[in-house]
């Protein structure tokens, strides 16, 4: 195939039929104008090479120089519960304030207390949900010897029944706070008195 007719196949025609124009450095120069069908090629290499570059979706914003690099690591997930241990001292605190509360059968509020239902609210205002009756009390926590006992632990006595059927909360030495039946009032006594002491039954730390 001549020349002519393949550049005109491929859509590339000459502007000049006479001399080709010669540049500063004395080389010949060539002008091609584009026809139709050249113009339709560049376009398509045009949109293959921007297809490449963006290949894989639209490309993520990048920060204004100088702005910290993104994190990439996922942070954890909101709403999960952070669990912070309640210190004793609060617990005796907020049985402290309680005294001179009335007693009252079967009550649990301020309004009034029977000995579990004071522990039970005392623990509920710092987070930590007891069991309502003093028998399913005296197996929450562990364990510990009478010894060991430290403010905020609880302490068992056997008074109208066998078992553990009275709780009070230590509060550091030998004192407790507790709603005794008599007397009637949320008030401290020390554990360590004859009374108690020969009815004392067992001693709980729940944390």
């Amino acid at each position: 195939m001549p020349i002519h007719d393949a550049r005109r196949a491929a859509g590339v025609s000459r502007i000049y039929r006479g001399k080709n124009p010669i540049n500063k450095r004395g080389y010949t120069v060539t002008i091609l104008a584009l026809t139709g069908l050249g113009r339709a090629l560049l376009i398509l290499i045009a949109i293959a090479t921007t297809a490449c570059a963006t290949t894989g979706g639209t490309p993520r914003p990048r920060p204004f120089p100088g702005a910290p690099v993104p994190p990439t690591s996922t942070p954890p997930s909101a709403g999960v519960p952070v669990v912070v241990p309640v210190a004793p001292e609060a617990i005796v605190s907020t049985a402290l304030t309680l005294r001179g509360v009335p007693y009252r059968n079967g009550g649990n509020d301020p309004s009034g207390f029977d000995c579990s239902g004071l522990v039970q609210w005392v623990f509920a205002q710092n987070g930590i949900q007891m069991p309502r009756e003093v028998r399913d009390q005296f197996q929450a926590g562990a364990k510990i010897d009478l010894r060991d006992v430290k403010a905020g632990d609880l302490l068992f006595f056997e008074t109208v029944s066998d078992g553990a059927s009275h709780v009070g909360l230590a509060i550091g030495g030998d004192d407790f706070v507790h709603a005794p039946s008599s007397r009637g009032v949320v008030r401290v006594e020390k554990f360590t008195s004859t009374y108690w002491a020969t009815r004392f039954v067992g001693a709980r730390r729940v944390e």
